[in-house]
C-alpha cells in the first residue's frame, strides 16, 4: 500500500515536470504575469494600457531534457512537498501566539516558503529546460555551470534515503493540522474580535478605493517611475540583493566548478595521494607499455561508463580526461570502470637500509623487485658493487628512478652537492634513450627552440624549427626567409644522395695493395663486392668505390644510399661484409679499422667537399632590388663586394676547406639539434659555398646559392626517435621514413637545411654590408649599453 501511494505520488510529481518541460515559456511567462499581477492588486484599473505585451513564444522541445527533467522532479516533488507542508505548519503555529510582530513574522516566513515551493515546482524547471534549449549551441554541447547545484541537490536527495525522517515529518505534519484545526476553527473564536477585524478589513477596502489609479503610460515607463521613487529601505533590500547575486555569480563560481565539473557529465571522487618520503614508502606504478594500450583503456572506460551508468547528462561533451565525474539518479550504481584506475598500494618500506643481503634476496626474488628496496638501500648496493651503476635504469621498475638515483650517488661526488638541482629529469620517456641515444643518464637539457619562416622552397612553404642560444640568430633567419619570400621564393635540387664509409686495410707490400685496387675497379670484382655489400639490408646500394693506396696500406671509401637514414651504422654493416667477401679472394688482406678517417667522418677534410658526402644540395634565389632595400636595408653592390671580399678571398686567404660562407655552421646546428641530428656533423655539414652576384635588366637584382655538397642527415634512427625531436620534423612533413620513395624525406630535409643556410647567409651578409652586425647582437644578444652614437664599419650603404 505504501510502496502504491509512493509510486503514484511519483508518477504525478513526474507528469508535472515533464509538462513544466515541455512548455517553458509558457510557465516561466504565466509566473512573472501572476507576480505581477499580484503586486498590482491595489492598483485597480479600467483599461488594458497596462498590458502591452502581447504576442507568442516559440517553444521547442528536445526529448532527453524533458524527460531528465521529470525524472528529477518525480524524485524531488513529494520530498519538497512534504518539507513545504511542514515548515508552514511548524512557522504557521506563530500565528496562534497573539504577538502582533511574531504573527507578522510568521505570516510572511509562511509565504516564503509557499513562494519558494512554487517558484521551485514551476519556474526553476522551466528556466532549466529553456537555458539548456538555447545554450546547446553555444555551449558546444556543454552544461554551464549554474545547473551544479541543481545536479547536486539530485545527486544529494537520491544517494541518502532515509524512511526515519520522511515518517517523523508526515507525523509532525498530521500532529501540527490538528493543532491549527483546533485552534481556528474548533474554539470558540470572540465576535467582538470578528467585528473588529471585519471593521478593519472594510476600513481597508475603503482606503485603496483611493488608491485606485488610470494608467496613462506604458508598463515599462510606470515600473521605472516606480523604482525611481523607491524609499531607503527598499534601496537597501535592493543593494543587497545585487551584492549576493554578484558574489554568487562571480566569487562562488570557482568553488561550485571544482566540485562538480558538468564540463565532464561524469564525477567521480578525486583521489588525493598523500606525499611520503622516498626511503620509507613508495608507490607501485602502473606502467603503460604504448600509446595503444592507453587509447584502448581510455575507450573501453568509456564504453562501460555510457553502457553501465544512468546518467543525467542534457549534452554529452566528449573528453580525453580519464578521471570523469558523474552523479546518478534512480537505483545506479557508480560504475565500477569509472574509479580511478592504477590505485598503487603503498609499500612500507624501513627507514633504516637493511642488509645487503636481505636487499640482494629481495632484488632477485620476480614478486618483490627493485620497488621493495628504498633508494637508500639500493645506493648501499652500488657502492657495494652488487650493482652496476650504468644498469639502474634496467634494474629498478622505472627508468626514471635509476636516473634518480644516479643523480644522488653523483651529487655526493661534486665539488657542489645541489650542482644538479636545475638539470631535469623527471617525466621524460627514457624507453627511447636507453640503447640508442645516451648511456649513464643524469637528465635532459631543454634548449630554447625558435621557428624562422615561411621560408619559400620549391613552390612550399616550411617552418623551420632551430634550436640554439645564440641570440639573433632565428631572428636574421627569419629576416632571410620574409625576403625570399617576397623575392618570389627558391629553388632546389639534391646533386647525389650517397653516405660513405672509409676502411683501411694492410697487404704485405705495396705492390700487392696496387693489385687489389686495380681488381675492385674492374667490373667483375666490383660486381662481386656490391654484390656482399647489398645483401646486408634493403636499403644499402653501393654506388661506388673511391680507393687510395699508401704504402703497403689500402684505403677504400664504400659510397652507398641509405634510404631515409642518415646511414653511418648502415654502410658500416655492409662495409665488413664485404671486406670479408674481400678476404676471400685475398687471404693475406689484413682489416686494420672499418673506419679508416678516409670516409671522412665529423672532421674537416677536402674528399667531402670534392667528392660529396651524404645529400648534395644546391639552392639559388633571386631577390628584387626594392627587397634588398627595404627588408635587408642595404644595396646589391655592397651585397655582391662584401660577399667576394669576406667569403671567397677571406676564406681562401685563411686556407679554408669549404668554408667559403658567413655562418653555415649556425644554421646547420640548430636545426640539427631541433630534428635530432648527429650535432657534431655539423663539421662535414656545414661545408658550404656561398656565391651573390648583381642580376637584372639594371643590375640592382641580387641573385645568390648556396651550394652544400656534404649534408650528412637523416628522418629515421637515432635522435629522431626522441618525440620532441619528432615534433620538429612533424613541422616540416618528414618524419619517419617515405614509403612511396624511400630516402625522399632524408632529401627533402636537406633541401630545407641549404634554403634556411642560404636564408641566413642573405640577412648576415646584408647586416655586414649595411654596418648594422654589432649594434644588432649589442642591443639584442650581449650588452643594453647606449649605441645611439656607433656608427656602422660599411663605408658602403644603402641608398
Amino acid at each position: 500500500s505504501k510502496n502504491s501511494v509512493t509510486t503514484m505520488l511519483s508518477r504525478l510529481f513526474r507528469m508535472h515536470g515533464l509538462f513544466v518541460a515541455s512548455h517553458p515559456w509558457e510557465v516561466i511567462v504565466g509566473t512573472v504575469t501572476l507576480t505581477i499581477c499580484m503586486m498590482s492588486m491595489n492598483m485597480f484599473t479600467g483599461n488594458d494600457k497596462i498590458c502591452g505585451w502581447n504576442y507568442e513564444c516559440p517553444k521547442f522541445e528536445e526529448d532527453e531534457v524533458r524527460e531528465n527533467i521529470a525524472r528529477g522532479m518525480a524524485i524531488l516533488g513529494p520530498t519538497f512537498t512534504l518539507d513545504a507542508l511542514v515548515e508552514c505548519l511548524v512557522i504557521g503555529v506563530g500565528t496562534m501566539s497573539g504577538v502582533r510582530q511574531l504573527e507578522i513574522m510568521c505570516c510572511f516566513g509562511c509565504m516564503s516558503v509557499l513562494a519558494n515551493y512554487f517558484v521551485f515546482m514551476t519556474f526553476f524547471p522551466a528556466c532549466v529546460s529553456l537555458v539548456l534549449e538555447l545554450s546547446r549551441e553555444s555551449r558546444e554541447g556543454r552544461p554551464i555551470w549554474q545547473l551544479s547545484h541543481f545536479a547536486r541537490v539530485l545527486e544529494e536527495e537520491e544517494n541518502k534515503p532515509n524512511p526515519v525522517t520522511q515518517r517523523v515529518k508526515m507525523i509532525m505534519s498530521l500532529g501540527l493540522v490538528l493543532v491549527h484545526a483546533h485552534s481556528r476553527w474548533i474554539a470558540d473564536p470572540s465576535p467582538q474580535n470578528s467585528t473588529t477585524e471585519n471593521s478593519k478589513v472594510s476600513l481597508g477596502l475603503d482606503e485603496n478605493v483611493s488608491k485606485r489609479i488610470e494608467p496613462s503610460v506604458s508598463l515599462w515607463q510606470f515600473y521605472l517611475s516606480k523604482m525611481i521613487s523607491m524609499d531607503v529601505e527598499q534601496v537597501i533590500t535592493l543593494s543587497l540583493a545585487l551584492l549576493l547575486a554578484v558574489k554568487y555569480i562571480f566569487f562562488e563560481q570557482a568553488e561550485t566548478e571544482s566540485t562538480l565539473s558538468l564540463k565532464n557529465p561524469i564525477t567521480s571522487p578525486v583521489v588525493t595521494q598523500k606525499k611520503v618520503p622516498d626511503n620509507c614508502c613508495r608507490r607501485e606504478p602502473v606502467l603503460v607499455r604504448s600509446n595503444q594500450k592507453l587509447q584502448a583503456v581510455e575507450e573501453e572506460t568509456r564504453v562501460n561508463s555510457e553502457k553501465k551508468a544512468e546518467v543525467i547528462k542534457p549534452f554529452v561533451a566528449e573528453t580525453d580526461t580519464s578521471n570523469k565525474a558523474t552523479f546518478v539518479v534512480g537505483n545506479s550504481s557508480l560504475d565500477p570502470s569509472l574509479e580511478p584506475e592504477g590505485q598503487e598500494p603503498e609499500i612500507e618500506l624501513p627507514t633504516e637500509p637493511r642488509p645487503n643481503e636481505e636487499c640482494l634476496q629481495i632484488l632477485g626474488n620476480a614478486e618483490k623487485g627493485a620497488k621493495f628496496l628504498s633508494d637508500a638501500e639500493v645506493i648501499q648496493l652500488v657502492n657495494a658493487k652488487h650493482i652496476p651503476a650504468y644498469k639502474l635504469e634496467t634494474l629498478m621498475e622505472t627508468h626514471e628512478r635509476g636516473v634518480s638515483i644516479r643523480r644522488q650517488l653523483l651529487s655526493k661526488k661534486l665539488p657542489e652537492p645541489s650542482s644538479l638541482q636545475y638539470l631535469p629529469y623527471r617525466d621524460y620517456n627514457y624507453s627511447l634513450v636507453m640503447g640508442a641515444c645516451c648511456e649513464n643518464v643524469i637528465g635532459y637539457m631543454p634548449i630554447p627552440v625558435g621557428v624562422a619562416g615561411p621560408l619559400c622552397l620549391d613552390g612550399k612553404e616550411f617552418q623551420v624549427p632551430m634550436a640554439t642560444t645564440e641570440g639573433c640568430l632565428v631572428a636574421s633567419t627569419n629576416r632571410g626567409c620574409r625576403a625570399i619570400g617576397l623575392g618570389g621564393g627558391a629553388s632546389s635540387r639534391v646533386l647525389a644522395d650517397g653516405m660513405t664509409r672509409g676502411p683501411v686495410v694492410r697487404l704485405p707490400r705495396a705492390c700487392d695493395s696496387a693489385e687489389v685496387k686495380a681488381w675492385l675497379e674492374t667490373p667483375e670484382g666490383f660486381a662481386v663486392i656490391k654484390e656482399a655489400f647489398d645483401s646486408t639490408s634493403r636499403f644499402a646500394r653501393l654506388q661506388k668505390l673511391h680507393i687510395s693506396v699508401a704504402g703497403r696500406n689500402l684505403y677504400i671509401r664504400f659510397q652507398s644510399r641509405s634510404g631515409d637514414a642518415m646511414g653511418m651504422n648502415m654502410i658500416s654493416k655492409g662495409t665488413e661484409k664485404a671486406l670479408t667477401k674481400l678476404q676471400e679472394y685475398f687471404p693475406e688482406l689484413q682489416i686494420l679499422a672499418v673506419s679508416g678517417n678516409y670516409c671522412t667522418d665529423k672532421k674537416p677534410a677536402a674528399i667531402n667537399w670534392i667528392e660529396g658526402r651524404g645529400k648534395s644540395v644546391v639552392c639559388e634565389a633571386v631577390i628584387p632590388a626594392k627587397v634588398v632595400r627595404e627588408v635587408l636595408k642595404t644595396t646589391t653592390e655592397a651585397l655582391v663586394d662584401v660577399n667576394i671580399n669576406k667569403n671567397l678571398v677571406g676564406s681562401a686567404m685563411a686556407g679554408s676547406i669549404g668554408g667559403y660562407n658567413a655562418h653555415a655552421a649556425n644554421i646547420v646546428t640548430a636545426i640539427y639539434i631541433a630534428c635530432g641530428q648527429d650535432a657534431a656533423q655539423n663539421v662535414g655539414s656545414s661545408n658550404c659555398i656561398t656565391i651573390m652576384e648583381a642580376s637584372g635588366p639594371t643590375n640592382e637584382d641580387l641573385y645568390i646559392s648556396c651550394t652544400m655538397p656534404s649534408i650528412e642527415i637523416g628522418t629515421v634512427g637515432g635522435g629522431t626517435n626522441l618525440l620532441p625531436q619528432q615534433a620538429c620534423l612533424q613541422m616540416l612533413g618528414v618524419q619517419g621514413a617515405c614509403k612511396d620513395n624511400p630516402g625522399e624525406n632524408a632529401r627533402q630535409l636537406a633541401r630545407i637545411v641549404c634554403g634556411t643556410v642560404m636564408a641566413g647567409e642573405l640577412s648576415l651578409m646584408a647586416a655586414l654590408a649595411a654596418g648594422h652586425l654589432v649594434r644588432s647582437h649589442m642591443i639584442h644578444n650581449r650588452s643594453k649599453i647606449n649605441l645611439q652614437d656607433l656608427q656602422g664599419t660599411c663605408t658602403k650603404k644603402a641608398a
